[in-house]
């Protein structure tokens, strides 16, 4: 069968999105050719000005069309919500029972991928603490191993500071990822945190 080259390459990039396979890149790329020119158009217009515009908040690392996030310019930074990716701040913003800043930490400390304390956002934590004014610093990391490595030596290394640093509630179950938790056992979680 004779390949054609555009949609080969269209289907190629859809299939580079997460958990997209081969079929569902190819549904993908065939919905797209069924569309009016003035949809495609918009949908690649939205995906340069997304890639354009957003970029990461300088204080708390979180995507931002501005400097400083809403959530930065608007909240106490009294209490910081430490948090592994941008989407698990939308987690937890659904349940609307933290009134907090965020740190996003863009991954968590895993030796078997090589990735530790210098790769992941821990340093630009510590600076936000150094400047003062924060009293708790809560863990929310995924209760999986990784996560769990990530809040006990994050922990450790704000204990000199004498502020409190707790962690979520086992509400949310050990080996799964925030962003799949339900709003009821996000906020159990926030409420049941515990000091570490």
């Amino acid at each position: 069968m004779n390949q054609i080259e555009s949609l080969e390459k269209l289907i190629n990039y859809f299939s580079n999105l997460p958990s997209v396979g081969a079929k569902t890149a190819q549904r993908y790329a065939y919905f797209i050719l069924n569309q009016p020119s003035s949809f495609v158009k918009g949908f690649a217009d939205a995906l340069v000005e997304a890639n354009t515009n957003i970029h990461y908040c300088k204080v708390c690392g979180n995507f931002t069309d501005k400097e400083v996030c809403d959530l930065c310019s608007k909240r106490s930074s009294k209490t910081i919500c430490v948090v592994k990716e941008p989407k698990d701040v939308l987690a937890i913003e659904k349940v609307k029972e933290f009134e907090g800043q965020y740190h996003v930490l863009h991954g968590t400390l895993s030796p078997l991928d090589n990735r530790g304390p210098d790769d992941i956002r821990i340093k630009e934590l510590l600076q936000r603490v150094q400047q003062g004014g924060v009293e708790e610093v809560i863990m929310a990391t995924n209760p999986d191993v990784e996560g769990e490595a990530t809040a006990m030596y994050i922990g450790k290394l704000l204990k000199p500071f004498g502020i409190k640093v707790t962690r979520l509630s086992q509400g949310v179950s050990m080996g799964s990822d925030i962003e799949y938790a339900d709003e009821v056992t996000l906020a159990r979680a926030l409420e049941d945190r515990k000091e570490i």
